[in-house]
């Protein structure tokens, strides 16, 4: 990709002329990663004086589709411009196709993301002494381990569980599946809610294969998950509008936030490859687990 052969002279850049931290220096250059790996999924190998302002506001609505916070994306636009502005001193760019890019409206908190510290505030307030305790622990744990949509998550079969391999095969959208990976956190607890809760309790044949059930021994309703996170949320004393789907959206946003790969995200959230070839269609399994490993706040939980 002939953007970053630019790469290297921007490091310096940032470390000589900006004296900026290694780790500020590090952000400035996963969000130039970032660009390029939406460019090259695009099957675009182009040159710093070929991108169009365009190709950047492409960019950034494929963020926001992913999932990726308003403020995540204000961040990555900086540190484009950064880049940018790094160009026009070396005389490599003659004009600057970030000019006219508006950031995004920081005070829209459309999508809402939980940070890392609600999330686990969201997880403490649970009283893991009623009955539905365990479960509601499990459940948290793997909406926002594997960036499930609330309908994949109550229809998971327990079947489909991969303990050993470490994967969730969750079926999407236009019935399409899909192996997602799963943290070892959200792999504990449901070992505690199928010992301690599901093992014991009196399963409708209907509902024999499905991981979550409801006190009745039946499936769990998406209106049901919605009331479970309210009140955990105002429990935990936490304002925000959230829902089932803001656990995907923080997902999406901490997996890229901590560096992870473009490709592996929009292929854990299942959606459609914006590459027009196929390369990219199917990832393997093993680079899929290495981002979860390496980038999700509670993988090692």
């Amino acid at each position: 990709m002939k953007l970053n052969n630019y790469r290297k002279g921007f490091e310096v850049y940032l470390k000589l002329e900006r004296s900026l931290s290694q780790n500020s220096i590090s952000a400035y250059l996963r969000d130039l990663d970032k660009m390029t790996q939406f460019l090259d999924m695009n099957g675009m190998d182009i040159s710093p004086q070929q991108l169009k302002t365009e190709d950047v506001s492409n960019f950034l609505n494929w963020l926001y589709d992913l999932g990726v916070s308003a403020r995540s994306q204000a961040r990555i636009l900086s540190g484009l411009k950064a880049f940018y502005k790094y160009l026009l001193m070396e005389d490599i760019v003659e004009t600057n196709p970030l000019e006219l890019v508006e950031g995004p409206q920081l005070g829209v908190k459309l999508p809402e993301v939980l940070s890392i510290e609600e999330i686990d505030a969201l997880i403490a307030v649970i009283d893991l002494s009623s009955t539905e305790g365990e479960r509601n622990r499990a459940i948290l744990e793997t909406l926002y381990s594997c960036g499930l949509r609330v309908t994949e998550l109550v229809e998971l079969q327990l079947s489909k569980v991969l303990f050993e391999e470490g994967f969730v095969q969750v079926k999407g959208k236009g019935e399409k599946e899909r192996l997602v990976p799963i943290g070892t956190a959200a792999l504990k607890y449901i070992r505690y809610y199928l010992e301690h809760r599901r093992n014991h309790q009196k399963v409708k044949k209907e509902a024999e294969d499905i991981l979550f059930l409801n006190n009745r021994g039946g499936q769990l309703t998406r209106v049901m998950i919605f009331t479970i996170i309210k009140r955990l949320a105002e429990k935990a004393g936490i304002n925000k509008n959230i829902s089932p789907h803001t656990f995907r959206h923080s997902f999406a946003t901490h997996l890229v936030d901590g560096g992870a790969d473009l490709r592996a995200v929009q292929e854990m959230l299942g959606h459609e490859s914006i590459t027009t070839t196929e390369i990219y269609t199917h990832i393997d399994r093993h680079y899929l687990k290495d981002a979860i490993t390496q980038f999700h706040p509670r993988m090692q939980k």
